[in-house]
C-alpha cells in the first residue's frame, strides 16, 4: 500500500496569523494528505530539520510579514545544503508577483496569493510530487 503524501505546513518568523495556514493544512489532511503542522514562530532552520525527519514531499510555508525575500531564499538554501532536492518548496500569503517570479527562479515552487481556492492548492502538490518524487 501506497503511503499518503507528506507536507509540511509552516509560519515562519513573528507572524502570529495562521489561520490561512490551519485551512490550508485542513484541506491537504482532507484530501488524504498526512500533514504536520509546525506551528508559530518557526525558524528556517527549524522547517527544513522539521522535514527531513518527517520524510516529507512537501513544504508549504505561510508567509504574511513581508519577510518572503528573506525565509523563502534560507529555506531553499538549507534545503540544498541537505540534499533535499526532490522535496517541493511552495507556499503563500502576501508575495507581490515580481518577487514570486524571483523567488521561482531560486528554486521556490508556486507560490499562491490570498483568494487561492484550496482545490488549486491540492492540486498542483499532487502533480508536483507525482512529477518529482518516486511516488
Amino acid at each position: 500500500m501506497q503511503r499518503p503524501l507528506r507536507v509540511l505546513v509552516a509560519k515562519v518568523g513573528l507572524d502570529g496569523h495562521d489561520r490561512g495556514a490551519k485551512i490550508i493544512a485542513t484541506a491537504l489532511r482532507d484530501n488524504g494528505m498526512e500533514v504536520i503542522y509546525t506551528g508559530l514562530r518557526q525558524t528556517p532552520d527549524m522547517v527544513v530539520n522539521a522535514a527531513l525527519q518527517e520524510d516529507v514531499d512537501a513544504i508549504g510555508v505561510s508567509i504574511l510579514s513581508g519577510a518572503h525575500m528573506t525565509v523563502f531564499p534560507k529555506i531553499i538554501q538549507l534545503m540544498k545544503e541537505k540534499g533535499m532536492n526532490d522535496v517541493l518548496l511552495t507556499g503563500g500569503g502576501i508575495i507581490p508577483d515580481d518577487d514570486m517570479q524571483t523567488l521561482q527562479a531560486m528554486g521556490v515552487g508556486k507560490l499562491f496569493a490570498p483568494g487561492t481556492t484550496t482545490t488549486d492548492i491540492v492540486a498542483y502538490i499532487k502533480e508536483w510530487v507525482s512529477i518529482h518524487r518516486d511516488f
